[in-house]
């Protein structure tokens, strides 16, 4: 065997959406979560379009980009809007201090369908799922639909062409680990044939 499955297979199964509502506000480095980025890069894609980009909000950019989201939310909301919401939002900026706006580049040449590129980052966040979850870090993937108000547009600030792909919030949890999740069995979601 080329890795030990056990160690694989623990990091899977220990893998959990962690929100940041339960982070402890302990800073999470740079290095941290350039390492995450990276190792998301390396998920599989159709012809290598490396669909994914990130806008890396930190530290104090993390805290006015969460004020600008809370009040987007509430200009999307109008008279709708929830005050605990907003406040969420922003308290959000407050327990996090690195927050990546996902961001998807879709084929220019139109060699593949959208669902690909949209997949193939989907595989990219697994991947910094499990880094962060090797790290002792929580992660949390978080698409709210006022995301797409101009003024959260703006505030997320993604290049020309990226459609916006939500946020993947990154903190170390307050306490303990959460415990063990769980998923239907097997034979619930799988068919088999064979000769």
């Amino acid at each position: 065997m080329r890795h030990s499955i056990s160690d694989t297979s623990t990091l899977i199964l220990d893998r959990r959406s962690i929100s940041p509502e339960h982070y402890s506000g302990r800073r999470v480095h740079r290095e941290i979560v350039e390492e995450v980025l990276q190792h998301g890069t390396w998920a599989p894609n159709h012809g290598l379009t490396q669909p994914w980009r990130f806008n890396v909000f930190m530290d104090g950019a993390a805290t006015r980009l969460m004020t600008a989201l809370s009040a987007a939310y509430r200009a999307h909301a109008g008279e709708q809007a929830s005050a605990s919401k907003a406040e969420k939002i922003l308290k959000r900026g407050e327990r996090c201090n690195a927050i990546v706006a996902l961001g998807l580049a879709h084929d220019a040449e139109g060699r593949f369908p959208l669902w690909e590129d949209q997949a193939a980052l989907a595989a990219a966040v697994q991947n910094m799922y499990l880094m962060c979850t090797a790290h002792g870090i929580g992660g949390f993937w978080s698409t709210p639909g006022f995301l797409s108000h101009p003024e959260a547009k703006s505030a997320l600030d993604h290049e020309a062409g990226v459609r916006g792909m939500g946020l993947f919030y990154m903190g170390y949890p307050e306490g303990a680990w959460p415990v063990k999740g769980h998923r239907k069995p097997l034979e619930y979601v799988t068919r088999w044939n064979e000769d």
